[in-house]
């Protein structure tokens, strides 16, 4: 490390001044007489809080070869240890290097000024280097401790395998653990072996990991909690749940008492797995064993309720939070403004909003946005609006979720004008839209029949290295204007899919078939046949379901012929359309041939079929075959039963007041 100090010699009064003036908490005026040892302290206490910087540290180095006073062990450890631990800051943004940079100066010039070296020195120095990220010089000045007289003691050891499991050397952590530790005659403790067990863990090598651990017992160092929930955190997170409460039961029976980390990890792993039910089992062991939950716990449940609509329950764990002693911060806020927000609770959100600046928590970017979304939603975009700009003025810039959120509301309210003024507002202010934005802008344009400028955005995201809006994204756009019966409509967005380079799927015709076949037109399987897309069941069915609806029972007799003929094999709901339709053109026969076909190939006859066919016989006045039909039902213990409907009373609507299954 370069040092940096003046080529002008201090003098002794001019560098107790600098020492005692800036260093020292005595306002005692300084004296002539340099004390090392009072210079140590207070440069340490500086490195402690950040504040020394390395050209100080060299300037007390100069001046400590220039005395006959020496520096003991202890203020030259303490001196090491806080630079070692010293946060990263304008002064100084490596303590640890400069640590092993002014040890390396006093051995090579300073050696009779310093005590020597100890192994607490170079169990610091090792740890130095660790911090640093320079194993090789942890291992050099082992080596270096070796060649004297010195101890090797288990802190030293431990330092060593911190440092090779910091550089994912685990192996050679073991090598160390099992060869040379016994080799110095020093005896692994339990901190020797999290070490090791918490590298591997970390690497994902969970059985090592447990193998360790029954070897640390089996030499009699007893696990601790740390030991305990390096485990278990390593088993949560492998979804290895069972093994992690077999560890979580022994270490009860062992007297070592679980915290907060131990239960949060078995909380995390059963909700990551959707396993709410056993998440909320171990945070009652938890609260029965007077392990007070942390604001972490509490965070993941209200999270977990709001997701599952329990905004209720949630508002009142935000409340025993602050009775408990612990205090809501942004995090809790807003996840309860979350789940208010979601629920439509927008009055609760309101006033849990307004709460916040009585209890002096500032809302952040993500409160505003959840608020803006919880109005847009519920199409209160005055509200929506006020928020924003009530978000501005609050010091908060938004954000392209800000944006998105607006845009997205006003395109599905066909508000376009305001969507653009919006769009074209956050591009003057330097947010870049993302494909949400775009996506919006597209959706609405192309839902409100302007393709021309739907395109233009297209073109837009492809010039600016955005991927487009995929199939999907055209198909559920077409499937929203089928379903209003804006057939013709959705077709055009076929025109759109191909111009974003797009490839139509069988999903995008069966989506125009359906749209179309709601308005009593066929026309598109010719277009699904040109794109070299092969027709699938679910297609033959829509269009099956359009013609017998349509009273076109031969035509949709004759596309399930040409299934059959493509090798494709009917569904339950094929055969449901034509029975519904051959019994709605009173073809009786056809039908009883068509249901007899369909229990020889082996198909589930489900009760929808046999409703189809009791109300199909009804309505044709053949009450006689529905009510035997019905018997034999009986007999084979089929159960119309649901909720509320009787056996006899679901015969009597078959009998004389079936309506036909809405095909």
């Amino acid at each position: 490390m370069p040092r940096l100090c003046s080529s002008t010699p201090m003098s002794p009064l001019r560098l107790c001044l600098r020492l005692h003036a800036r260093y020292s908490s005595s306002t005692s005026p300084p004296t002539r007489c340099w004390e090392p040892h009072a210079a140590f302290a207070a440069a340490a206490e500086r490195a402690r809080n950040g504040k020394l910087t390395p050209a100080d540290a060299h300037y007390l180095l100069d001046e400590l070869l220039q005395r006959d006073t020496p520096v003991q062990e202890c203020p030259l450890n303490n001196l090491l240890a806080a630079l070692a631990r010293a946060p990263a800051s304008c002064a100084c943004s490596n303590g640890p290097a400069l640590a092993v940079a002014l040890f390396s100066r006093m051995s090579q010039g300073a050696c009779r000024r310093v005590a020597r070296p100890t192994a607490c020195t170079y169990s610091i120095l090792m740890d130095c280097c660790c911090r640093a990220h320079r194993p090789d010089l942890a291992l050099a000045f082992f080596d270096r401790l070796l060649k004297t007289s010195l101890k090797a003691d288990v802190r030293v050891i431990n330092t060593l395998l911190k440092g090779l499991c910091h550089a994912k050397r685990a192996d050679d952590a073991l090598v160390v653990l099992l060869h040379r530790m016994p080799e110095l005659g020093c005896t692994p403790n339990v901190v020797t072996y999290n070490l090791l067990g918490y590298r591997w863990l970390l690497e994902g090598q969970v059985g090592k990991a447990c193998n360790l651990f029954h070897e640390m017992t089996q030499q009699g160092v007893a696990p601790n909690v740390v030991t305990y929930n390096s485990v278990i955190d390593a088993l949560c997170k492998a979804k290895a749940m069972d093994k992690a409460e077999y560890f979580l039961r022994q270490m009860v029976v062992n007297g070592v008492e679980p915290d907060n980390v131990t239960y949060n990890s078995l909380i995390h792993g059963y909700s990551s797995s959707a396993h709410w039910k056993q998440a909320l089992r171990v945070f009652k062991e938890m609260t029965s064993r007077s392990v007070t939950p942390d604001v972490y716990t509490y965070n993941f449940f209200m999270a977990y309720l709001c997701k599952h609509g329990r905004s209720k329950e949630v508002a009142e764990i935000f409340d025993s939070m602050a009775m408990k002693g612990l205090k809501p911060g942004t995090v809790p806020y807003h996840t309860l403004l979350h789940g208010y927000a979601t629920e439509g609770c927008l009055v609760d959100m309101n006033n849990l909003f307004n709460s916040m600046a009585r209890d002096g928590i500032l809302p952040n970017c993500h409160v505003f946005n959840t608020l803006i979304n919880g109005y847009s939603k519920a199409g209160l975009m005055d509200e929506a609006m006020l928020t924003f700009k009530e978000m501005q003025k609050q010091g908060v810039t938004p954000d392209v979720v800000s944006y998105a959120t607006i845009i997205h509301a006003f395109c599905k309210m066909g508000k376009l004008d305001n969507a653009m003024e919006k769009f074209n507002q956050m591009i003057y202010l330097g947010v870049r839209p993302n494909t949400a934005v775009y996506g919006s802008l597209i959706q609405g344009f192309s839902t409100h029949g302007d393709l021309v400028k739907a395109k233009e955005f297209v073109t837009e995201m492809k010039n600016k290295g955005m991927r487009p809006p995929d199939v999907v994204f055209f198909n559920s756009i077409m499937h929203n204007l089928c379903n209003e019966g804006r057939a013709t409509e959705a077709h055009e967005i076929l025109d759109l899919m191909v111009h974003t380079g797009e490839r139509p799927d069988v999903i995008t015709f069966n989506i125009l078939i359906g749209g179309y076949c709601l308005v009593c037109k066929m026309e598109v399987f010719d277009a699904m046949v040109s794109y070299s897309l092969e027709p699938s069941s679910v297609t033959y069915g829509i269009l099956i379901n359009g013609y017998c609806k349509n009273r076109r029972i031969d035509d949709g007799l004759t596309l399930f012929q040409e299934m059959l003929r493509k090798g494709l094999k009917p569904t339950t709901f094929n055969y449901n359309v034509i029975l519904d339709g051959l019994f709605l053109a009173g073809r009786i026969v056809d039908a009883k041939e068509k249901f007899h076909e369909m229990a020889e190939s082996g198909l589930n006859v489900c009760i929808d079929t046999y409703c189809i066919v009791l109300g199909g016989l009804c309505r044709n006045n053949c009450s006689d075959e529905a009510i035997t039909l019905f018997q034999k039902l009986r007999t084979a213990n089929v159960k119309f039963d649901t909720p509320g409907f009787s056996e006899t009373r679901k015969l009597r609507i078959c009998l004389l007041q079936y309506q036909p299954m809405g095909w």
